[in-house]
């Protein structure tokens, strides 16, 4: 900026926002530099300022006279009296006839204290930088791949009388990605969900389709499914990993978020998938076997001989309409923080992914007011009327 260059080519080059770029210029004491390479100069009133102003009001010079002698804006001279006469009114007195006064309390040592108290509160220490308690503990959830928003709120669970171990998760985000703060180490970053080293919008890939036979539609599924107040509904789908050669299912339970991933070491085929959902679904008690949701991928292709060995039902959603299995493509998302994309994913043994379920159902949730997958699904199986409850906690 001080070499003459754009504003925007500098937010290019340094990755932020331009408009970032220009608060940090200004709160610098820098001014938009021009194409004659000017230096800049130090934008706040001086002390001498504020007695050149103080001594021009004794005079009774004119605001645009006070403005001249120090070689300033007159709006910044009327607005520097303004916010130190309490609210009077400054006239300049009359310099022929019989001079006029107004009372005034202008007073520049005064107004060079309220100056440095105003830039104090906006210099003050971060957050994450004056606890290192807090910073501690934000760091090692970080490590335990926990969004900055469940870190937040988790954190005004586990310390509810304690305001200083609470922390805004914007207030992460920033000491993730900007710069020269210093609350948190730069190479966290690579903990969250994108692992990207700048903040970028997300944005969502084409869904792939397919066409079953006898398959029902997602219309013709139970009501109780939408509003989640019922556990045993569940929603599925695979990841699949390099150029499609490799694969694994997941399975997500829509009311506790509860997640199962299968192990599909060979293919992922319509017989291997079948053969992982039987599996899968009869190591669950009755009462968590009530219907899947899955999209219309070929795999799917043996969900009548599923249906049957399991009693359970599987409803199929509309092309296109990932929204209807919200849930899991959230849990996908989670998942691509283990399993990257482009990797060969027949490798990994099943005791990793039984540890990436266990991560995942250790992470607090917004909708289940910050408890866990697995705290809310001990809660609904540690009713007395489970007769299965035990057994599955266990």
């Amino acid at each position: 900026m001080g070499a003459g260059r754009r504003v925007r080519d500098v937010a290019v080059e340094v990755g932020v926002p331009f408009k970032t770029v220009e608060k940090w210029w200004r709160d610098c004491g820098g001014v938009k530099p021009s194409v004659s390479n000017k230096p800049c100069r130090y934008r706040r009133l001086s002390i001498a300022e504020r007695e050149r102003i103080h001594a021009g009001m004794e005079r009774g010079e004119s605001i645009r006279q006070i403005a001249r002698a120090i070689g300033r804006s007159p709006s910044t001279v009327l607005r520097e009296i303004r916010a130190n006469l309490k609210h009077q009114r400054y006239r300049p007195r009359k310099t022929r006839g019989k001079a006029r006064t107004t009372p005034w309390n202008y007073s520049p040592h005064r107004a060079q204290i309220r100056a440095d108290k105003r830039a104090a509160r906006r210099c003050r220490i971060p957050k994450l930088v004056a606890n290192e308690c807090l910073r501690d503990e934000v760091q090692a959830r970080l490590f335990l791949k926990h969004s900055p928003e469940q870190i937040s709120d988790r954190l005004r669970e586990d310390f509810p009388n304690d305001p200083e171990m609470w922390v805004s998760h914007e207030t992460i985000y920033q000491a993730i990605y900007v710069q020269g703060r210093g609350e948190l180490r730069r190479e966290l970053a690579a903990c969250l969900r994108t692992g990207r080293a700048l903040r970028k919008p997300h944005r969502s890939g084409p869904k792939r389709q397919g066409r079953i036979k006898d398959m029902v539609l997602i219309s013709e599924r139970p009501a109780e499914v939408e509003d989640r107040a019922v556990p045993g509904h569940w929603e599925g789908d695979l990841i699949t990993g390099k150029a499609n050669q490799s694969a694994i299912g997941t399975l997500v339970e829509r009311s506790t978020g509860f997640v199962m991933l299968l192990h599909l070491p060979d293919d992922h085929g319509a017989l291997a998938v079948q053969d992982a959902m039987i599996d899968a679904m009869m190591s669950l008690p009755h009462q968590l076997r009530k219907t899947v949701t899955w999209d219309q991928g070929i795999e799917m292709a043996g969900h009548a001989a599923i249906t049957l060995a399991t009693d359970v039902p599987i409803y199929f959603c509309d092309p296109a309409s990932p929204w209807q299995r919200g849930s899991n493509e959230n849990t996908n998302g989670l998942l691509r923080q283990y399993f990257p994309k482009g990797t060969d994913l027949s490798g990994y043994h099943p005791d990793y992914l039984e540890y990436v379920a266990n991560q995942l159902n250790d992470r607090p949730r917004k909708r289940l007011g910050w408890k866990t997958p697995k705290e809310r699904l001990r809660e609904l199986l540690s009713d007395p009327t489970n007769p299965h409850g035990v057994a599955l906690a266990n």
